[in-house]
């Protein structure tokens, strides 16, 4: 079928779904699924490398790409209008590309894939940048108390609920949890949050510095019980509180039953990719990549953003880094290699990632999952300006700082340059001593 362009913007409708394939390795046309955060900023930085041809852009959702880190604070919050987060302030017309939006895509070949509404698109090559997908819990209803946080329209219902509700459930002590944690604790609400782990953040950030966001969340009055597994969704009876429903209950792994008006889960990501099984590839890990984008096992596809497993260039791993400047990065990158430029910079050497929560900005730099030893740089007895470094075998792979970002920034290139412990210490005298 014809091609038709959708969105706000008047956008320019190339005719990507009859052109032929490029000649002698010419990249001619690009085809990028996924509209978020990834897919834009490639079509942005493939224009900017002169890339000429024609590019079609295929997004999921209605909407125009939008930023979504937003969605469980500011947009959450109701204090930004929805239109702050798109991301491309001066309209896709200008970017003079294809787009599809509303639609998935359901399957591919090595030279075309497929939408959901038949449209065939041919490419000489295919970017994917889908993302993820939250995970559901076994036995979670379709009930109107319960919610997700992925989309804008996952945020829209969270936030009615929200506003209508007196109490919140947090399932998954995530920083996406935290975060709707201190949205609606701000709000008002009384916000009970459950992890399964002994503390919150773990795995992610060890014991110490778990306690510590842990810390964050009771000093406001959140309730945050770990150790204790969601056994089963309980029925609930008709609407007492105005919220259109009799709110939702959980019983817990040691025989308690915990209620609100309304309830968010938050317990990871998983890959879709079954709509990618014409290319003979893997995607249980996420689709894996060499160090410059390119999908192992092909010649002309690529994956940034969440959906992504690069080779670190270091390391050697292939990590799926889920965080909002590794996807710009890595669209950087593969943008460079499609239009034929140098590549100038490897992505995800250093990822960096943030969480806001009570007004205090959490900063993440490097691969905390890589330490071995976690130990506090500076202490000053409250958690805004804790700085913890992260250590494998006496090498610095990453710091955490709790509002503080000056001290962050010098401490950034000594995770860059795998520092050791002493100069990690050094300069943490010298930082202390001003």
């Amino acid at each position: 079928m014809d091609a038709e362009a959708t969105g706000s913007a008047p956008v320019a409708v190339a005719d990507v779904a009859n052109a032929e394939p490029g000649q002698e390795g010419r990249m001619e046309h690009v085809v990028i699924i996924g509209a978020g955060l990834g897919g834009l900023r490639t079509v942005e930085f493939l224009r900017a490398a002169g890339f000429a041809g024609r590019i079609g852009l295929v997004g999921d959702e209605p909407h125009e790409p939008y930023d979504r880190p937003p969605l469980s604070k500011q947009i959450l919050a109701g204090q930004w209008p929805e239109e702050r987060a798109v991301l491309h302030r001066g309209g896709l017309a200008e970017l003079d590309i294809s787009v599809y939006l509303g639609r998935s895509a359901l399957g591919v070949e090595r030279t075309a894939v497929e939408l959901d509404d038949g449209t065939r698109l041919r490419y000489d090559a295919l970017v994917v940048a889908t993302g993820v997908r939250p995970r559901r819990l076994p036995g979670q209803p379709d009930h109107p108390g319960w919610h997700i946080l992925r989309t804008l329209e996952d945020c829209r219902r969270l936030r009615n609920s929200i506003s209508r509700s007196r109490s919140l459930l947090v399932v998954g002590a995530g920083f996406i949890g935290a975060e709707v944690a201190a949205t609606a604790r701000t709000a008002g609400l009384e916000v009970t949050m459950l992890e399964a782990l002994p503390t919150p953040f773990a795995r992610v950030l060890g014991e110490q510095m778990g306690q510590l966001c842990a810390q964050l969340q009771t000093s406001h009055g959140v309730t945050v019980r770990c150790g204790v597994r969601l056994e089963g969704f309980l029925d609930t009876s008709p609407d007492r509180n105005g919220t259109g429903h009799g709110g939702i209950a959980v019983r817990l792994s040691d025989g308690s039953i915990v209620r609100a008006d309304c309830g968010v889960v938050g317990v990871g990501t998983v890959v879709e990719g079954g709509w990618l099984t014409g290319l003979g590839v893997g995607t249980d890990g996420g689709l894996l990549c060499d160090a410059t984008g390119l999908v192992e096992g092909t010649d002309n596809v690529y994956a940034v953003g969440d959906i992504a497993a690069w080779r670190h260039p270091t390391v050697g791993d292939r990590p799926r880094i889920e965080h909002w400047t590794s996807a710009a990065e890595q669209a950087a990158v593969v943008a460079q290699r499609i239009a034929g430029k140098q590549i100038t910079r490897h992505a995800d050497v250093v990822p960096y990632f943030w969480s806001d929560q009570y007004g205090l900005t959490l900063q993440l730099i490097g691969r905390a999952d890589l330490a071995t030893s976690v130990e506090v740089l500076h202490d000053p007895g409250v958690i805004k300006g804790t700085v913890a470094g992260y250590f494998a075998d006496g090498t610095l792979v990453a710091v955490l700082a709790f509002h503080a970002p000056r001290l962050l920034n010098r401490y950034r290139r000594l995770v860059a340059a795998g520092a050791s412990t002493h100069e990690v210490w050094s300069t943490a005298a010298e930082l202390t001593s001003r």
